[in-house]
């Protein structure tokens, strides 16, 4: 089966199930990747919280951040 097949029978699905097949179809991709992007971005996760306990990174309110990402998203549409 093709992929102009498949979507019109996967979007006539109940939100769950779509959800599901999401989610299959998501992990799938991610089996697929580069194996070291996991142990990219946990360094990347470490950096970022030393940034945090030592004080250098740039902290915001999350009521701040919030309006912000509002924002942002507004703007896009």
């Amino acid at each position: 089966m093709s992929s102009d097949e498949i979507l019109p029978a996967a979007l006539a699905l109940p939100g769950k199930e779509r959800a599901k097949s999401a989610r299959g179809l998501l992990e799938s991709l991610h089996q697929e990747g580069d194996p070291d992007v996991d142990a990219v971005w946990l360094d990347e996760i470490e950096r970022r919280a030393q940034e945090v306990e030592d004080g250098s990174a740039p902290l915001v309110d999350w009521n701040i951040a919030r309006e912000q990402i509002a924002q942002r998203l507004k703007a896009r549409r």
